[in-house]
């Protein structure tokens, strides 16, 4: 009969009354029948899928609510999966006999319980006459047995009617290859709390129910368990297994690890093994091709309703908002559309002129400066060697390097793609874990896949340790108590496209020695940190985004050195990156924006690497390097913060080398000598004491803390993971002079360097231009600060001061067109060989007691004297050439103190203007001259120092800026 002498939709309706096998024949018909057929999937499909005894919901039990993709594709699955215990030789299909002729073996089915006339009445009886691959049916009721239950035969069990109709509290041992059991509840019997074991055979268990009882399988015994629930504290344990699948199962109220794998995989395989690899692969298949369920279908998830939601940028402000501003350094600190943005309780004041440049200087101007306000003959100073950074702009979110796919991820690195292949073990997919201690555990160089499960409401979700592997794709790992997926004791893995938030400490936990592969996950809405490294723990974490974490997204400590790579860490209500603790790594090239507290937060020996990352609207300052913090960074772009580019310490040693640090509201680098103590007085914009308190270091309260797991005597206190001092020793060369050298420090809110340090500090060949306020201003150095071939140029008020009592060099920097003075300087120290031009009053202004030379400088002052010797300086002024500022001037080039017998002036020269052409520096061109980058050579580990706990470090606001501290400096 044609499909189309009848409507289709009646077609549908006689159709659906169809069995299954009639479908199949209606299927082979034509491929008009085949589509007609297909187009049942929602109907007759849905109706035979969910009607098979056998098969739950084929979403069940994380997502029941949705349907599948195809109900005809979940029932072909299942028809597959199911025949799989049979798949053991030819026995099952056919016998020799005496003719030449083979025909098929039948199957025996023997009943047991309440049946009219036949069956048996015990269970025992039924199995013992039961033949190789009979089926036993149990009917209705309770069946228990006082003594072990040997399988010797292949056999199938089944209960009938509904699932709990059917009761065993028996416990099995199968001795035979093969066996399946379907549709019952398993409960302990008094002897024993394992239900079933195997140390040979394959078994496999469809739709059961497992009640406070045990499944034992050891390899090379395998196991298939499909649709069954583990409840009431149930577990499954295997030892040694080469492979067994655990799929939509739901495990739920343990007071142990749910499942638990032990043992390196065997050697010997049973006859299962190829089938249950091939079923494997195509899981595998099927996860990566379609299935985005976790990720596409989170949102939709009941499950995820106690997270902060799966949109990253949600409820706080995005790139969008940023570009929105109408910045105007030179007039406020920022003209918003749509109003301000800064957190509740942060502070917004704005930046005041620096105490050692205040009115009263300002008020002797007027008897020192030209009436004149322009020059006849300006020199040029355009070619000087770092014209190049000069034009510095703030980069936009199109600079930041994209996040890469898994695919992209897994093409690149072969080591991943190794573990992809080859980590077999157990494989869980698509079940549920929820509210007991413990998700999967595995140990002792045991194996597992982890694939597309929903571990929820546990302690911890994994725990891999003692060499184990794993690999865990595309989970969804929320509202543990503890860490999330938790690594120690060498254990390796990847963990790739998983969903980790709202959990109660880290959502991952990284440490001795652990070095797992992290790619493409989602990291966010966690109570404490995102990621944390310790205790010589290592890793790559590439291409994840971690976002919105109360503390630091990735944290690092106690000889911690991952290699942090091309992630977007953003959000976060503290910092981005912290490094503490004698924490190391390799930091590059990731995007970390948006965080409310330093971007990049290196601390009390921490050495890491931080190199090319985008650190930029943060709330806080961009980098900030503690006390006694180390570390090489290089090439970053530091801008858009609210606080300082670059926060310094004093007793630190960090080597600042070519970065970007641009258009921050605050100073661009600010090295500080205090830390306050803990008993400071809060101010706006900080936690209050009582606040910091409740959030403490990250391991503080793993000691003694109710929410700890301490299986096997474990001490989760974090020094307890500190290892041998051995660890300290690092190919980079001792620093003991911390360096700033080849930065662009440009277009910031306040001074451009801003110096108030108890330690020596290098300042090399940097260009810092375009600042609101002083280019380079040094208010304490109790030891030698050198600033040597710098460009200051055009910066909004004095380009290079110095206060008293500093002992500073200034030796080939080139001070340019700065908006005041070009150098003002009241303390001790060296100015030689400089070129200060172009600058709006006088070119070298020494004052009170400063004990200086000034040596070999080249000197042009637009409005003022070249060089002003004032008060009671000392010191010697010598050699140096001051050309005219206007043709007409009459004033001396230099200014000096007559009564001053203590400041000697010699053989200094006066160059007038005779025509533009001749009116060059020449002989050297304009400096600095050094243009080549940074000779040196870092090197990949970072060193580290001696080991001690956090002291939290905070700072006060005084007169209206922070200047003796951070804007936000408190250490997670």
């Amino acid at each position: 009969m044609e499909v189309g002498s009848l409507p289709v939709e009646l077609w549908r309706l006689i159709l659906a009354y169809l069995p299954l096998p009639d479908l199949g024949r209606c299927c082979l018909v034509c491929r008009a029948w085949r589509e007609l057929i297909l187009s049942l999937d929602s109907t007759r499909w849905r109706q035979l899928c969910l009607g098979c005894p056998e098969c739950r919901h084929p979403n069940w039990p994380r997502r029941p609510h949705l349907p599948p993709v195809s109900w005809r594709e979940a029932l072909r699955q299942h028809a597959l999966a199911s025949r799989t215990w049979t798949q053991n030789g030819s026995d099952l299909h056919s016998s020799a006999c005496l003719h030449l002729f083979r025909r098929r073996k039948d199957r025996r089915v023997w009943h047991v319980g309440t049946v009219a006339g036949r069956g048996y009445e015990t269970f025992r009886g039924a199995l013992a006459a039961a033949g190789p691959y009979d089926k036993v049916v149990l009917h209705a009721g309770v069946y228990e047995e006082q003594v072990e239950v040997s399988l010797k035969v292949p056999v199938e069990i089944v209960g009938m009617g509904k699932l709990g109709d059917v009761s065993l509290l028996v416990s099995f041992d199968q001795q035979c290859p093969t066996a399946r059991l379907c549709n019952l509840v398993f409960m302990p019997a008094w002897f024993s709390p394992v239900v079933y074991k195997t140390s040979s055979g394959h078994v496999q268990l469809d739709n059961c129910n497992f009640e406070g009882c045990q499944l034992h399988i050891r390899g090379p015994g395998t196991c298939q368990a499909r649709f069954c629930s583990f409840a009431q504290g149930s577990s499954a344990h295997f030892l040694g297994v080469a492979i067994s699948l655990m799929d939509s199962c739901e495990f739920s109220g343990g007071d142990s690890a749910s499942v638990t794998v032990e043992g390196a995989p065997v050697s010997e395989r049973n006859w299962a093994f190829k089938h249950l690899v091939a079923l494997a692969k195509t899981f595998t298949m099927m996860t990566s091709n379609g299935s985005t369920e976790i990720s596409n279908q989170g949102g939709k998830d009941s499950m995820d309703a106690g997270s902060h939601g799966n949109t990253p940028l949600e409820g706080v402000n995005t790139m969008k908002d940023w570009s929105k501003q109408e910045v105007d350094w030179e007039t406020n600190w920022a003209k918003q559309k749509g109003g301000d943005s800064l957190l509740p309780g942060q502070d917004g004041t704005m930046i005041e002129e620096d105490g050692m440049e205040t009115s009263s200087e300002s008020s002797e101007e007027d008897d020192e400066l030209d009436g004149e306000k322009s020059t006849a003959l300006k020199l040029s100073y355009d070619q000087h060697g770092l014209a190049h950074l000069s034009k510095a702009d703030m980069p936009d979110s199109s600079a930041f390097p994209a996040l890469l796919s898994l695919s992209a991820e897994l093409q690149r690195d072969a080591e991943a793609r190794e573990l992809v292949a080859s980590v077999q073990g157990c494989l869980l997919r698509r079940c549920l874990l929820r509210d007991g201690k413990g998700g999967v555990h595995l140990c002792n160089h045991g194996q597992a896949r982890l694939e597309a499960n929903v571990f929820r409401g546990l302690n911890y979700a994994v725990r891999c340790i003692q060499n184990a592997k794993m690999v865990m794709l595309r989970n969804e790992v929320c509202g543990c108590k503890a860490s999330g997926v938790f690594l120690r004791l060498s254990a390796q893995g990847l963990i790739a496209d998983n969903n980790i938030h709202s959990n109660g400490e880290a959502g991952l936990d990284i440490r001795k020695g652990a070095n797992p592969i992290i790619l493409c996950n989602r990291i966010h809405s966690g109570l404490r940190s995102g990621i944390v490294v310790l205790g010589n723990g290592r890793g790559s974490i590439r291409s994840n985004q971690i976002y919105g974490n109360k503390e630091a997204g990735v944290y690092i400590l106690f000889n911690g050195n991952p290699v942090v790579s091309g992630n977007h860490i953003f959000q976060g209500l503290a910092a981005g990156v912290a490094v503490n603790e004698n924490g190391r790594g390799l930091i590059s090239e990731n995007v970390i924006r948006q965080n409310q507290w330093g971007g990049a937060d290196i601390r009390r020996g921490g050495d890491p690497v931080l190199r090319n990352n985008f650190i930029c609207y943060g709330f806080s300052d961009g980098v900030v390097v503690g006390e006694r913090g180390r570390g090489l960074i290089e090439g970053n772009h530091i801008y858009g913060n609210r606080g300082c580019g670059v926060w310094v310490m004093s007793s630190s040693l960090p080597q600042l080398i070519g970065n970007h640090i641009t258009h921050n509201r605050m100073y661009g680098l600010a090295v500080f000598c205090r830390k306050d103590t803990e008993s400071a007085v809060s101010r706006d914009g900080y936690r209050s004491l009582q606040d910091r308190e409740r959030v403490v270091g990250v391991g503080e309260r793993d000691r003694g803390g109710p929410e700890n797991f301490n299986e096997e005597g474990e001490l989760m206190a974090w020094e307890s993971d500190i290892d041998s001092e051995d660890e300290r020793f690092s190919t980079r060369r001792p620093i003991t002079v911390a360096l700033v050298e080849n930065n662009c420090i440009s277009h910031n809110g306040a001074v451009g360097v801003y110096v108030k340090s108890s330690e020596p500090l290098n300042v090399v060949s940097n260009m810092v231009n375009n600042n609101r306020r002083a280019g380079m201003s040094i208010i304490q150095s109790a030891q030698l600060t050198r600033l040597v071939g710098n460009c200051v140029l055009c910066n909004g008020w004095t380009g290079v001061a110095v206060d008293r009592e500093c002992r500073v060099e200034l030796r080939g920097n080139g001070v340019y067109g700065n908006g005041c003075h070009g150098v003002c300087f009241r303390g001790d120290g060296l100015i030689v060989e400089n070129d200060v031009v172009g600058n709006n009053a006088v070119g070298i202004r020494v004052m009170d007691n400063a004990d200086v030379k000034v040596l070999r400088n080249r000197v042009q002052a637009l409005r003022g004297y070249g060089i002003s010797i004032k008060e009671r300086v000392r010191g010697v002024v010598q050699e140096n050439l001051v050309y005219q500022g206007h043709p007409t001037c009459t004033k001396t080039p230099i200014r000096t103190n007559t009564q001053n017998m203590e400041c000697v002036v010699l053989n200094n020269s006066l160059l007038r203007p005779r025509s533009q052409a001749l009116w060059a520096l020449e002989n050297p061109p304009p400096r600095p001259h050094n243009t080549n980058p940074s000779s040196v050579t870092p090197a990949t580990l970072p060193a580290h120092l001696a080991i001690t706990m956090t002291n939290r470090i905070t700072a006060s606001v005084e007169s209206g800026c922070h200047n003796n501290g951070s804007i936000f400096c408190s250490i997670l």
